[in-house]
């Protein structure tokens, strides 16, 4: 359900995943810089980069499915395939991919074959940055103890580099045109071309007269959130290492950082995402990691000041 950058072998790349693959490849080689400084074993950081990729991409994908409102999609696939609506794009809808029947006055598409494995196929796009987040975090934890690696140190370093891979993996949602924002009238704004997820969503809410037209201007929230989470990253690495009092203290930022940022840029989304009681999926998850942010403070702070007593 992602734009496809390129293919390869008959098999198309979607955008959001090729860029995450660059941040990835980018956040994991500074990763291992500042271990080396730390002196730290950079090949624990080369390990750690795999393992985060492979428990990021599986979180990120399976909240996906079960948060972003697709959950009955995905099992309609695998029962009746006439009872899904996925929102994608003509061109895609009528590929092999979907084999589907494309619904003109809905701007939707109703798949053909049965697929009971759709919602493994994370090449296909689909992902959620704090699914992502948290099987990342996962799958760090148990390397850190597996490798003894300093926990606390790591996950500051990891504080720094991950919004690096995340600014990249939104510059991916903007040429796959997902994530787009509500209509604005400001000189700044980004039209999406026809068949864009932005235009089939306005048409199908009475925006537009046609899927076929370019879409209203809108809102590049992603565009925003990768400016924001560059410059989280550049804050942490300037200035985290010389203000933190606990080792820990720049993970708290970033989360904190992240959060609040994220939960302002949500206002402004307008694509199909999930959500209750008026909140959006991602703001709900924006307000437990503050939560998780002031509790993680207080235990990290509480043991950096009980080791000092001890000592």
């Amino acid at each position: 359900m992602q734009g496809r950058l390129f293919s390869l072998f008959e098999q198309g790349f979607p955008s959001y995943f090729v860029l995450l693959m660059v941040g990835f490849l980018f956040a994991t080689s500074m990763g291992a810089l500042c271990a080396r400084r730390l002196g730290q074993n950079p090949d624990v950081i080369v390990d750690l980069g795999l393992m985060c990729l492979i428990s990021g991409v599986a979180g990120s994908r399976v909240l996906h499915v079960l948060a972003d409102g697709y959950f009955w999609d995905y099992v309609h696939l695998c029962t009746d395939p006439s009872l899904v609506s996925w929102p994608i794009t003509r061109a895609e809808c009528l590929s092999p991919l979907y084999a589907g029947e494309w619904d003109k006055a809905a701007a939707v598409c109703h798949p053909v074959q049965t697929d009971c494995f759709a919602w493994a196929k994370f090449w296909n796009g689909g992902f959620t940055f704090y699914g992502g987040f948290l099987g990342a975090m996962f799958g760090a934890a148990y390397l850190f103890r597996t490798d003894r690696f300093p926990l606390y140190k790591g996950l500051d370093m990891g504080g720094m580099m991950l919004p690096i891979g995340l600014g990249f993996g939104r510059l991916g949602c903007l040429l796959a045109g997902c994530c787009f924002g509500v209509t604005t009238n400001s000189p700044f704004g980004l039209s999406f071309p026809a068949n864009s997820p932005a235009s089939e969503w306005q048409f199908r809410h009475d925006l537009l007269g046609s899927a076929f037209m370019d879409s209203l201007a809108v809102h590049a929230t992603q565009i925003y959130e990768s400016g924001l989470a560059f410059a989280i990253a550049a804050v942490l690495i300037l200035f985290g290492s010389e203000r933190k009092r606990y080792d820990g203290h720049v993970f708290v930022m970033f989360m904190v950082l992240y959060a609040f940022g994220r939960f302002g840029l949500e206002m402004l989304r307008s694509d199909d995402r999930g959500g209750v009681l008026g909140l959006s999926t991602s703001q709900w998850f924006s307000v437990i990691m503050l939560f998780l942010a002031v509790a993680f403070h207080r235990h990290a702070a509480g043991r950096a000041k009980s080791r000092l007593t001890a000592a």
